[in-house]
C-alpha cells in the first residue's frame, strides 16, 4: 500500500544586479544538475518567513530581508516506490541583506551560485523555480 505525505515549504527569489541566486540539488540522480530556489521545509511552529531566513542562510550563506509573497504552488508526485508526495510551496521575493555566498554541506543542496538572468535558459531549473523567477521579473 502506498503512503501519502504533504510537505509545506518556503522559497525565495533573490534577484540582485540582474543576477539570481540558485542552489543545486545534491541528488546524484539529477543529470544534468537540477537548480532551484533557496528554501526548504517549514518546521513545526515556524513561520514561512522565518523558514526563508533560516534556509537562505543554511543553503547560501546569504541573509535576506523584506519577504513579499509572490505565489503559492502545489503538486503531487509519485515516487519510485509508489508513495505519493504532495508539496506546497510558498514563494517570496526577497532583497539581499548581507552575507557571503557559500555552499551547503551535507544537505539537499551542495552548491550555491549567482547566475545572470540571461543564463537561465542554459540551466536545468526546476519548473516551479523557473515560473517564480519569470513572475518576479514582471513585478
Amino acid at each position: 500500500m502506498s503512503r501519502q505525505h504533504t510537505s509545506v515549504r518556503a522559497y525565495g527569489v533573490l534577484i540582485h544586479e540582474q543576477r539570481i541566486a540558485l542552489v543545486r540539488s545534491s541528488n546524484p540522480r539529477h543529470h544534468p544538475a537540477l537548480w532551484w530556489l533557496p528554501g526548504g521545509g517549514i518546521k513545526f511552529g515556524e513561520s514561512p518567513e522565518d523558514t526563508l531566513y533560516r534556509e537562505f542562510k543554511e543553503e547560501t550563506g546569504l541573509e535576506v530581508r523584506e519577504p513579499t509573497l509572490l505565489a503559492t504552488t502545489s503538486d503531487v508526485r509519485r515516487r519510485d516506490n509508489g508513495d505519493q508526495s504532495h508539496t506546497v510551496r510558498i514563494l517570496f521575493t526577497v532583497q539581499l541583506a548581507g552575507g557571503e555566498l557559500r555552499h551547503e554541506i551535507h544537505g539537499t543542496t551542495d552548491h550555491a551560485a549567482w547566475f545572470h538572468l540571461a543564463e537561465l535558459d542554459t540551466l536545468n531549473v526546476a519548473d516551479y523555480a523557473r515560473e517564480a523567477i519569470a513572475s518576479a521579473q514582471l513585478k
